[in-house]
Formats: structure tokens, sequence, C-alpha cells
């Protein structure tokens, strides 16, 4: 690594607000410290956009800043400046103290302490210019603690399975038997309203109490051995998604929505919110038909509302070419 950029600056002690602001952007960005108001970071386009603005504040702040190229043949010595070792180590602990603590009467709380952790993660990740192992190491002990909260909150998780999707014409599955585990959450609840909604309007949902009770002429779904469970990076909604090439305006982020409330990922917006209510009607509702009909009602909400926001994001996109 030759490259780098190095931001030279200083601003009137009595602009203290102008300092802080330009403190706290150099430190999200992973910026190194050579000294006070010499900055660095590797010549790379998000840098150089980080550092060019920081520069333009300051000097609109009647502050000094001069962004300079550098090219140093022993740039190799820099490396460790940016190591986030420390940030991953302290991530890890408290991953560690999460799987401590997790048993399926905490479930979900660990949950909402794993989304945050995820976040925490991707922030370091951001800035994480030069990753090794201990990135690596974080993430899949990260990717542990999710699946081992998708188990705690529903036995018989499914694990992943590495095939071809398989295409499927809708006219062949009518009037159907589909079947999957007892006491839903987000990925079963929302895979059997996609098969109501758009692929066997008649469907008859069966709730098993135990995978091996599944007859023989039913649909299974969300488990190891179903017809339709996790298949690579989808999980079960988007498997039938992608089965029966469903993409229905705003679909595509219920998708993404149901993903990341199953097995993390990139956080959509509502996610925090959907969450929430479903997992009150989880604890409310004990008949599995009646939390369907009620998830089913918020399901159809959140469609309606993406697809007019995926409409109107259309008619802006061409206002603008």
């Amino acid at each position: 690594m030759n490259d780098w950029l190095c931001l030279v600056m200083a601003l009137p002690t009595a602009n203290a607000a102008e300092r802080m602001r330009a403190w706290r952007t150099l430190k999200g960005a992973g910026a190194a410290v050579l000294r006070d108001g010499v900055y660095l970071l590797p010549d790379r386009p998000a840098c150089r956009e980080t550092l060019a603005t920081v520069e333009r504040d300051i000097l609109d702040s009647e502050g000094y800043a001069c962004l300079l190229p550098v090219c140093d043949p022993q740039g190799e010595r820099f490396v460790p400046l940016f190591s986030r070792s420390e940030d991953y180590t302290r991530l890890s602990g408290e991953i560690e103290a999460q799987l401590a603590q997790l048993v399926p009467d905490t479930a979900l709380a660990v949950m909402r302490q794993a989304r945050k952790l995820r976040k925490a993660f991707a922030q370091i990740q951001d800035s994480d210019f030069f990753p090794g192992a201990d990135q690596q190491q974080t993430d899949a002990r990260l990717r542990e603690l999710e699946v081992a909260i998708g188990r705690a909150l529903s036995k018989d998780e499914p694990s992943s399975q590495e095939h071809e999707i398989e295409r499927l014409s809708l006219s062949e599955f009518k009037g159907r038997v589909w079947a999957t585990r007892r006491r839903p959450w987000v990925d079963r609840l929302a895979s059997a309203w996609l098969i109501r909604r758009f692929i066997d309007p008649d469907a008859r949902i069966l709730w098993l109490p135990s995978v091996e009770d599944c007859p023989a002429d039913a649909l299974g779904f969300d488990f190891d051995g179903a017809r339709f469970s996790h298949v690579g990076n989808r999980v079960t909604f988007e498997t039938l998604q992608a089965c029966f090439d469903l993409d229905t305006p705003g679909l595509r982020r219920m998708a993404a929505l149901v993903h990341y409330l199953d097995i993390g990922g990139a956080q959509p917006a509502e996610a925090a919110g959907v969450e929430r209510v479903l997992a009150g009607l989880r604890d409310s509702v004990e008949d599995d038909d009646q939390l369907l009909a009620a998830a089913c009602a918020i399901f159809d909400g959140l469609l309606a509302a993406f697809g007019k926001e995926g409409q109107s994001d259309e008619r802006d996109d061409r206002a603008t070419r």
C-alpha cells in the first residue's frame, strides 16, 4: 500500500464546535492520527471524499486545511495504524456475553442486542481497510449467535442447503396442504402469508408439533427436509419468491425485511417496529391460525406501503432524467 491521503488542519481555539465535528467525522472514517492536526487515510474514493468534505468545512470556518496525496514506497509501515483488532476483541466479548445468557425465555431480548452488535460490526468493518482473520472470526461468531437465537426462538430451525433453485409453475400448486412447525416466527409467518397471497389462495396451513408428523402429501416449508426451506443465503420466504418468480412491487423490500429479521444482515428502517409488533402478537396469541391472521394484516399493509413508495421513487427517477 503506497498511496495515501494526508489531511493537515488547524482551527482557531475558539471554534470548538467545528473542531469536534471534524474530529468525529475523521474518527468515524477510521483516520489514523500522525500527530495533532495531521490525519491519514488510504487513497480510496470514499476516503478522498470524506477528507475533501472536512477540508472544505474547515476552510469555510476560517481555519487552515490542506489535503495532500502521499506516495510512500514504505507505505506498508502505516498499515498497523489502522488495526481494528481491539474493536473486534471488544465486540467478540459482547457477543460471548449474549451467548452465555441465551435461553428460550431471553431469546427476543438477546435478538435485539444481536441487531445492535451486527450494526456495530458493520461500522467497524467500514473502516477496516486491511481486514484479517480477526474480522472473519468476529463475523463467524456473530453468525453463530444469530443462528443460536433462531434455534432458541424456534426448535428445529432449518439449516441452509446448497442447491439450485427449482423454478415452478403456480398452476401446479393450488388447493394444497402446506405444513410447517408450530408457534411460527417471522420467516414462517411471512412464508405462510406469501403462500396464501400469491401462490395458493386456498392453501390450508398445517402447524406441526414435530416435523416428523408432516403428512406425505403435504408441502413442507421452513424445516430441514421440507420441500421449501433455506437455500444458500436465502431464507424460506426468499426461496419461495425465487421458485415462483414472484416480483410484485414492494415484495423485494418485504423479502429484505424478512431476511433481516430471520438471520440478520442489512437492517431495513422499519425492522425494529415490525419485530416488536410481531413479538407482541406471538406472546399474546396462542392459536397459530389466529396469529397468522393477525400477521397477515401487517404484511398486507407493509406490501401496500412498499409498493406505493416504489412507484413514487420510479416517478422521481423519471422526473430527474
